[in-house]
């Protein structure tokens, strides 16, 4: 058993050995085999500032993954706390079902007017979002007569969530075979992960040659076909994988002619993060020219406070819409449009109005785009990057490279999180250059340690 486990708390242990072992036995931790901590101690934290991490001894950590991609503009921001410290003083929750207050208003009429999708149905995470999407969608086709129309499409290597119907289209094994027997079953379409491609053809080639395989499926099943959910642009647990925008495009025309939802899973690249408001918008003018639904999370709140949305179409919300509370939508969270979690994403969009985010993210990826050909003199490929998104795939045979990287990495003072043996970076919009050389520079170090 690890020996912080066996120690007693007492005065004789620091403030990080002793915050360590009472999370130890008292807290089961996410997306993690517990017993791993035994050579992998937990890495405490007690406070955060724009870009770093610090544990209770003052040692310093860069979030170069935006604490699992939610914090946008840096931890300790003074804008979003004081947001919610306003708010605090007057309503910190109230039901939303039979009740409404400022905050989901507004939030909800500035997620629309960005979007074009209105409607706005609250959740509290992004697994949440999914499932209340394809509740929807199902619903939808029952309410208009269509009961037949029951079934989901996703792409290869998707993911979507961890909830049972989130799991049911997400398309990554270690996730999902554990609980195939309790499962919807969805087909998965052909990924449009350039990586995938043959040599010789090109990202856009390769994303029609996918798009025309999706529409091969969708033609021969779509009397059984509710919905199809995609995450735009990048794939992000696939190990960020990246795809030409024409393949969008195709899919909004393939799903409108026959008569197909499209669900946009933008929970982990909204917000900014592919250099666009939206990654949709890389394929059209507006979120609502590419799809029925959006699903956001992540980034809503700066990363601040959980929460979660679907924006839908008029026609799609009218179709609920009747005498008949059978026909409604009878779905709920007991925290759904909380008034805090709604005053840090107003805080959060706000910023976006007030500053030029995007156009300084843009500098930002050169920048760091620049920085990363010094990477190339280790055994990598696939060097990518889309906006605040930047990944390679390390050619290592260590089988234990991603934890292998990662602990290095807080060696180094560098949070990493390593998908398979893709490193990427993902971090707040607010890095400094000299910060941005730093991660570079302890990445190669980190990297080169690991293989």
């Amino acid at each position: 058993m690890n020996q912080i486990l066996k120690t007693s708390y007492n005065l004789s242990m620091s403030k990080n050995e002793s915050l360590v072992a009472r999370s130890l036995q008292a807290v089961w931790h996410p997306c993690t085999q517990m017993k791993h901590h035994e050579q992998f101690p937990l890495t405490p934290i007690v406070r955060g500032e724009g870009v770093w991490l610090y544990d209770a001894e003052g040692k310093r950590y860069l979030d170069a993954v935006s604490s699992w991609w939610v914090n946008l503009f840096g931890h300790n921001h003074p804008q979003i706390k004081d947001a919610i410290k306003q708010q605090l003083d007057t309503l910190e929750h109230v039901m939303l079902a039979g009740f409404t207050h400022e905050p989901v208003v507004a939030l909800s009429e500035q997620l629309a007017k960005l979007t074009g999708l209105g409607h706005a149905f609250y959740g509290s995470d992004g697994a949440s979002a999914t499932e209340i999407a394809l509740k929807m969608s199902f619903h939808y086709w029952r309410n208009t007569g269509k009961p037949s129309k029951s079934k989901f499409i996703s792409l290869q290597n998707s993911y979507h969530g961890e909830t049972l119907g989130a799991l049911g289209v997400t398309d990554v094994a270690i996730f999902k075979d554990t609980y195939a027997p309790l499962l919807l079953q969805s087909a998965q379409m052909p990924s449009p992960d350039f990586r995938l491609a043959e040599a010789g053809e090109s990202a856009e080639q390769f994303a029609q040659r996918c798009a025309n395989a999706l529409e091969t499926y969708i033609a021969a099943h779509h009397d059984e076909l509710a919905a199809f959910i995609v995450e735009p642009l990048v794939q992000c647990a696939a190990g960020m994988g990246m795809y030409h925008p024409i393949y969008l495009t195709r899919a909004r025309e393939i799903c409108t002619q026959y008569q197909v939802h499209l669900i946009a899973d933008e929970i982990a690249v909204g917000f900014g993060r592919t250099g666009k408001m939206f990654a949709c918008e890389h394929a059209a003018k507006q979120v609502s020219d590419i799809a029925d639904f959006v699903c956001l999370s992540k980034g809503i709140t700066g990363g601040y406070l959980p929460l979660s949305v679907v924006l839908t179409t008029n026609d799609i919300y009218q179709a609920f819409y009747d005498d008949k509370t059978v026909k409604g939508f009878l779905h709920s969270h007991s925290y759904t449009g909380n008034p805090l979690a709604c005053s840090a994403a107003l805080a959060t969009l706000s910023l976006f109005e007030q500053t030029p985010v995007l156009q300084e993210n843009l500098k930002t990826s050169r920048y760091l785009q620049e920085k990363m050909q010094a990477l190339t003199l280790l055994p990598i490929r696939h060097m990518r990057h889309q906006g605040m998104i930047h990944a390679f795939d390390v050619q290592s045979s260590n089988p234990q490279f991603s934890r292998d990287c990662y602990a290095a990495g807080l060696t180094h003072g560098l949070l990493l999180r390593p998908i398979g043996n893709t490193v990427y970076w993902m971090p707040p919009y607010v890095m400094s250059a000299e910060e941005m050389d730093w991660l570079v520079d302890q990445t190669a170090l980190v990297v080169q340690q690991s293989l």
